[in-house]
């Protein structure tokens, strides 16, 4: 293997003669590699960083040791630590141009490519270690460094969407070793996202149970509405991810030094004020607050995607606290400074979510909302926004936050979302005379009860079809097999490709019913739907996230089209297919009310909303010290 050219060593301007001197002795081969890493050690612990690096640079290049690739690999974690990831990819070359079985470095490689976007080559130093016979670990278990490799390689394959390779190697995983929770449950989500029931497939040693207890959150909403379970898991996270913090609450010691007053101050707290689901839903909310009584902060680590929706976003805003790159600790005392009332966390623990952000308590008033339609258990995280749909008095013992009730659908939605040219059947491959049942929801929210509970209602409406999204070519080939099994023909079943937002809006027209998705409703579909005057069958369970589109359809003035059991869901679907006229009907209801019912009073839900807020907030003021 050839190595990357590594720069020459520079001095460092103004640097004291001591620093220098050892500069010089590192080049001429005057320290062991033992006083080398003791003096580095004592240099990290001073913050002399780019001495460090120079005094790597010049050991690595002075006097020739047998250990120059342990020195390189030191040298590359710190530049990889400082993200000088391009750097770091020549100094790791270098050590494996002096040992080129020195897994570590092939490993720590390996994860500088994937941030340079450099997938493939990723995948090719992790390769390198996981089908080695036999490689160098200094100083750890070669199967750990085996694992690291296969784990990194299944979930950056995961990350691009080869999920049949993504899986195989979970497999390969969980048999060299069955205790490994986070593989467990990304092998339990990854199953779902391909529609590869039953779900719990056992592997190895790995029973169904420890599957079933590694779940995470977001795959357990899928997979059942017991709302113990999805209690159960957000706790489990939470135990094991969130900090424990007991100290008294940021929020507490900022107004200790300066009191809150004026304007009640609300902070959205999101990484997907963006083009998102999220992003889709929120920017009314954000426009219409009453900025004579409210001030509306961004409090967000949000991707900068460059989008129209993100810069509506951003300037619905009065302030952008920007959090990208600031740890946890620091962004909760900046909230707290900023004097923030209210934090409405648009995340909950979705991917991407802060809650330790939350757990310091930066705010008095701290809120769940729209990106968690569930309990997140979250220490800090005080209430919950609802309506008495989603969160019936049933549903409270498995909650840990407190409702917020607004009198209506709790749902925020964009009465501004721009819609493209209404298409034809013909354009989608539809036949023009047939009954069209739709699901547009991601495919990881269907499960076997429900699609089955479809194929057989297809099989009892003859002619009609079911129009899908096409996510994966793994979940089209499982929903084909399963479809045979119902003697459904393959072409009833017919995929739609991902397309922009607007074309996606305009096609829902084509469909005369959307089936919804159980446990797992739809939430953001399903007010795209209804918007686009589409009527859509739900079934509402137990839990919270199983009510939302009952929420919705009750709001919008459809409330018999929520069901409350499979076997009332399949009847309903296919007494409606086969009148047609009944779809029809609904269409023209929501042609001619739709748009002006409780579920679209955006002005209204935002008043209702800062109703609450502002009795919390005033209260919360009162309290403080002093």
């Amino acid at each position: 293997m050839n190595a990357a050219p590594v720069p020459a060593p520079v001095d460092i301007p103004r640097a004291e003669p001591a620093v220098l001197a050892v500069l010089q002795r590192a080049r001429l081969g005057g320290f062991q590699l033992g006083e080398l890493l003791a003096l580095a050690q004592q240099w990290q612990q001073q913050g002399r960083t780019e001495a460090l690096l120079l005094l790597y640079q010049n050991w690595v290049m002075g006097a020739p040791s047998a250990y120059r690739h342990v020195a390189c690999f030191n040298w590359g974690s710190l530049l990889g630590d400082l993200r000088r990831h391009a750097e770091a990819e020549k100094v790791y070359r270098l050590a494996l141009s002096v040992n080129p079985r020195f897994a570590q470095a092939r490993l720590n490689l390996g994860h500088q490519l994937e941030h340079l976007g450099r997938p493939e080559d990723a995948l090719t130093e992790w390769r390198e270690v996981y089908e080695a016979e036999s490689f160098e670990a200094v100083g750890a278990d070669p199967l750990d460094l085996r694992l690291h490799a296969i784990n990194n390689a299944a979930r950056l394959l995961e990350t691009e969407r080869r999920y049949g390779e993504s899986q195989a190697l979970m497999r390969r995983s969980l048999e060299l070793k069955a205790d490994q929770s986070d593989v467990q449950q990304h092998y339990v989500h990854i199953r779902q996202k391909q529609c590869d029931w039953p779900v719990y497939q056992p592997v190895g040693e790995v029973t169904h149970n420890q599957l079933l207890v590694n779940t995470s959150l977001l795959a357990t909403l899928s997979a059942t509405d017991d709302p113990a379970v999805q209690l159960m898991a957000a706790q489990r996270f939470v135990h094991e991810k969130v900090v424990k913090y007991k100290g008294p609450a940021f929020h507490l010691e900022a107004s200790g030094k300066q009191r809150r007053a004026g304007k009640i101050k609300i902070g959205y707290l999101s990484g997907d004020l963006r083009m998102h689901a999220v992003g889709l839903l929120t920017p009314e909310l954000f426009e219409l607050h009453d900025r004579e009584r409210f001030e509306v902060h961004a409090l967000c680590w949000s991707i900068d995607d460059g989008t129209a929706q993100q810069a509506r976003i951003r300037k619905a805003m009065d302030k952008r606290l920007p959090l990208a790159g600031v740890d946890d600790i620091t962004a909760a005392r900046l909230i707290a400074e900023a004097g923030i009332d209210v934090i409405v966390d648009l995340q909950g623990l979705t991917s991407g979510a802060r809650p330790n952000i939350l757990a310091y308590r930066p705010a008095p008033i701290q809120a769940s909302y729209l990106g968690l339609p569930a309990t997140s258990a979250i220490p800090g995280v005080d209430w919950i926004i609802a309506d008495r749909f989603t969160m019936p008095p049933e549903y409270l013992p498995y909650c840990t936050e407190k409702p917020l009730y607004v009198p209506h659908c709790y749902q925020v939605s964009d009465r501004q979302r721009e819609v493209g040219p209404l298409p034809t059947r013909a354009q989608y491959g539809l036949p023009e005379d047939a009954f069209v049942y739709a699901t547009f929801n991601n495919n990881h929210k269907f499960n076997e009860e429900t699609f089955s509970a479809w194929m057989r209602t297809l099989h009892a409406v003859p002619g009609s079809v079911l129009w899908l999204l096409a996510d994966n070519e793994w979940a089209q080939a499982n929903m084909l097999r399963v479809a045979a099994e119902n003697e459904v023909a393959a072409e009833r079943l017919i995929f739609a490709p991902r397309v922009a937002p607007p074309e996606y809006l305009a096609r829902f027209t084509l469909a005369d019913l959307v089936l919804d998705t159980f446990p797992y409703n739809a939430g953001t579909t399903a007010s795209d739907c209804l918007w686009m005057g589409t009527p859509m069958l739900t079934r509402s369970g137990r839990s919270y996230i199983s009510r939302m589109c009952g929420s919705l359809l009750t709001s919008v003035g459809l409330p018999d089209l929520v069901t409350f059991s499979l076997e009332e869901y399949e009847q309903r679907a296919i007494q409606i297919g086969r009148n047609p006229a009944r779809a029809a009907s609904y269409k023209r209801f929501l042609a001619e009310q739709g748009r002006s019912s409780k579920l679209f009073d955006i002005p209204g839900l935002v008043r209702d909303l800062e109703v609450e807020f502002e009795r919390l907030a005033l209260a919360a003021r009162q309290r403080q010290p002093g």
